[in-house]
């Protein structure tokens, strides 16, 4: 992987700080405005719609496509799942008040299930509006972000406990511990090794977890890039962003880390994904969108 190209080549609006992004079933990008409320769409021409529909203060932060095929967000500053359909028709899902729910997943149970940072819960919901909710044992952990692993439970990051949370679909609920005090645990992904990683926001780390439970950490190059999501490649690797030091990194399979500047000073990246042909779009807070080319 050599000298990728990076491009800026899409603008949300001043203000709206694209937060999360992900790849519709429309084949289109779509993207969480955590500043303004609301979504956009980044066609495959580069036409960008924008949908703020949810007031401002909503603070919209994950977006994935759920499994009735229409885009599923958090909304965290109201407490509420927003949906939309690829034709634009939007809804919502009220969840209990103070949940603040960030991360969002689609479980092996077809429901969504989310991170409730603002109530220490993990909760799921259906597709038609049904919501349960389950307790962590912790106070203050702030479940921040949730995948699904390959043993059919969630894994969930939690900021201010300094742990990685494995709850099974029949609610049991084991935490895992990190090696490095206050790490600041936040994205995670499921890996192409079938382990679950992980990024440590203040400690300038990755990390691994395997089904186990056993926990790998891997210091970055730049321990003040204070990295924020991960999203896995199809080459056995992952990618992630680095929002203290305005870079994309790169994980391969034999745990060598790259990292790659964004063309604008202070671009603030925080979601990203990779879609089909490898690749990498990321979200940045400054109100654009980024590509990189391997």
């Amino acid at each position: 992987m050599t000298s990728p190209a990076i491009r800026e080549i899409a603008r949300t609006g001043p203000g709206s700080g694209p937060y999360a992004i992900t790849t519709g079933p429309d084949g289109a990008l779509w993207l969480t405005l955590a500043g303004t409320g609301g979504v956009a769409r980044l066609g495959r021409d580069g036409s960008v719609c924008t949908y703020r529909t949810d007031p401002a203060e909503s603070r919209p932060l994950i977006i994935t496509t759920g499994p009735d095929g229409a885009l599923w967000y958090t909304r965290s500053g109201d407490h509420r799942l927003g949906r939309i359909t690829v034709e634009g028709d939007v809804s919502s899902v009220a969840l209990p008040p103070g949940t603040g729910p960030c991360g969002l997943a689609v479980g092996p149970d077809d429901a969504l299930w989310y991170a409730g940072m603002g109530n220490d819960t993990i909760g799921r919901v259906t597709v038609d509006g049904t919501v349960t909710t389950f307790p962590l044992p912790v106070t203050g952990g702030f479940p921040s972000m949730l995948a699904t692993g390959p043993d059919d439970a969630l894994w969930f990051t939690l900021n201010q406990a300094n742990a990685i949370g494995r709850i099974g679909l029949d609610d049991d609920v084991t935490l895992h511990g990190l090696p490095t005090e206050a790490a600041g645990p936040v994205g995670i992904t499921l890996g192409g090794d079938g382990a679950l990683w992980f990024v440590e926001i203040a400690a300038g780390q990755l990390g691994r977890i395997t089904p186990d439970g056993r926990v790998e950490e891997h210091p970055l190059p730049d321990r003040a890039a204070r990295p924020h999501a991960i999203v896995a490649d199809p080459a056995g690797g992952c990618w992630f962003t680095e929002w203290g030091a305005n870079r994309i990194g790169h994980v391969d399979a034999a745990g060598r880390i790259t990292g790659h500047h964004l063309p604008t000073p202070g671009s603030e990246p925080h979601g990203l994904t990779v879609t089909r042909d490898g690749t990498v779009w990321v979200a940045l807070e400054i109100g654009a969108v980024a590509h990189l080319t391997p």
